[in-house]
């Protein structure tokens, strides 16, 4: 889903011969396809997650991605979920709303020669609501900032099967946005802010029984 606002310090302006007229750049940041630039679609709000945010998300989620199955709610760019798959996600599937940037993530997938990604071009909650047959390990949730979608995919995925006992939940949204609804079986584990941007982690533990990790994101490069 395109994000509604313009922050793209990851995205690169300038033209090259094969991007079509009008399109940016995405990076990959680390793993098999480290360094790799891919286009996307330079569209009117478009929002990819900066490089600085990226790599203090992918530090927490370091010792989790390897075989991890990834559920990216709002595809836009495929940032998230493409950096995960690089660093050896079993299976992402991808959820976007606007056709071209559904068309330009699977162009990249091919690109890349990665056969592990699925594409929907689909509302998100309609998607939501149907639940699923086999729950996620590794949640994104990065959605247009000031639309209420964050507390609305948060409260289908705890309700209709998508997350598997221990998954990880990464939340992206608007800094001004203090106060968001998290059921009681997601432990919060590592907040931080950039900008107009708040970022967090969470756990979901069926059981209700998991202990919080101690926040180094102190420790992260800011």
């Amino acid at each position: 889903m395109v994000k509604n606002r313009t922050v793209n310090n990851n995205v690169t302006k300038s033209q090259t011969a094969k991007n079509k007229p009008g399109s940016g750049q995405v990076r990959i940041i680390a793993g098999q396809w480290r360094s790799r630039r891919l286009p996307i679609q330079d569209l009117e709000g478009l929002r990819p997650t900066t490089d600085r945010v990226r790599e203090t998300l992918f530090n927490w989620l370091a010792n989790d991605l390897v075989n991890a199955r990834v559920l990216d709610c709002f595809g836009g760019s495929g940032a998230l979920a493409l950096e995960a798959l690089s660093r050896y996600a079993s299976f992402a599937k991808i959820i976007e709303l606007q056709r071209s940037a559904a068309m330009q993530l699977k162009e990249n997938l091919q690109t890349l020669k990665c056969d592990k990604a699925e594409v929907l071009n689909a509302d998100t909650l309609v998607v939501l609501q149907r639940g699923c047959e086999q729950g996620f390990d590794v949640v994104f949730i990065d959605p247009p900032f000031r639309k209420g979608l964050a507390e609305k995919t948060i409260q289908l995925l705890d309700t209709q099967a998508w997350l598997n006992d221990g998954a990880l939940i990464y939340v992206e949204i608007e800094a001004e946005l203090t106060q968001l609804a998290i059921p009681p079986c997601w432990h919060a584990l590592k907040e931080k802010n950039a900008g107009q941007v708040s970022y967090r982690l969470y756990q979901y533990q069926a059981e209700n029984t998991a202990e919080p990790i101690e926040d180094e994101s102190h420790a992260l490069a800011d």
